[in-house]
């Protein structure tokens, strides 16, 4: 039987972990506009509601780790947030965006429902404790220069401010200049310390820096990585959705396209019944 990981309470109608469904973390790589994100949580809740799984909405107010200084990196933390706090009300879809700095934490933690750390990020001590101290759940990304076990430590580092509503977010490993690879072994790895975890299909297809001033990616592998994460025990899915990938202004060559979506979490929701059963 697989790993059981505890319940974490996102918003009032939306649990993650434990028996709860398999979770999806979805949404465009990075805020491009208020209609872009309005139009895609909305057919995005619309696909995960027909198929019962719990939706927690994602695109980042800042993307501060772009590879070139010309590349968009998204409105910012105060127009990002309005645009946010936009899906949560008129939607009713709990959010979750990244934070790069400790001053962006107390504000983030206005609005979001989860607080993400990205994987470059989740050994940054003040990031993590700051994060943790707000209270909410932490979405901590396992970083790509990591082992899984070398997670368990930045678990701890949240865990010392009394918040153990975590979840861990398996993205790949680093093989060589860019390439990542997806080691399954991490998902139970990591499930192991109790905690929910998810696996970060979008991210595991990404060529870092594979196209010069930007990153590559294959999407057509994120099917393969999903269904691979949910076979090993995944909680839950981290899927970057666009309705135009080839437009994208972030992400563009790992972004699932949006028609792309029902059948994936149908599919994943097929494999979990299944590993459930074994």
């Amino acid at each position: 039987m697989p790993i059981a990981s505890r319940e974490i309470k996102v918003s009032a109608e939306v649990r993650i972990g434990g028996r709860a469904p398999l979770f999806v973390i979805a949404g465009p790589c990075v805020i491009e506009s208020r209609d872009n994100v309005m139009r895609l949580a909305a057919a995005i809740k619309k696909i995960c509601a027909g198929l019962n799984l719990p939706l927690i909405f994602k695109a980042s107010f800042d993307k501060a780790n772009r590879l070139s200084l010309e590349s968009y990196r998204g409105p910012g933390l105060e127009g990002g947030l309005e645009i946010l706090a936009a899906v949560k009300k008129e939607l009713g879809v709990p959010v979750v965006s990244d934070v790069h700095e400790t001053v962006q934490v107390d504000k983030a933690a206005e609005v979001l429902d989860m607080i993400q750390i990205p994987a470059f990020l989740c050994r940054q001590t003040d990031l993590l404790l700051a994060a943790a101290g707000t209270g909410k759940p932490v979405n901590l990304k396992k970083g790509q220069f990591l082992s899984p076990y070398d997670m368990e430590k930045a678990v701890e580092k949240i865990v010392s401010r009394g918040n153990e509503k975590i979840i861990l977010t398996e993205r790949g490993t680093f093989f060589g200049y860019n390439n990542l690879v997806f080691d399954v072994r991490s998902i139970p790895i990591m499930k192991a310390w109790g905690y929910p975890v998810a696996v970060d299909a979008s991210h595991l297809v990404q060529r870092p820096g594979g196209r010069g001033a930007s990153s590559g990616g294959e999407a057509e592998f994120i099917p393969v990585m999903a269904k691979a994460g949910v076979s090993v025990g995944a909680d839950g899915l981290f899927l970057e959705v666009h309705d135009d990938p080839a437009r994208a202004l972030s992400d563009k060559h790992n972004s699932l396209n949006i028609k792309d979506l029902k059948g994936l979490l149908a599919a994943a929701l097929r494999i979990k019944k299944a590993a459930a059963e074994d």
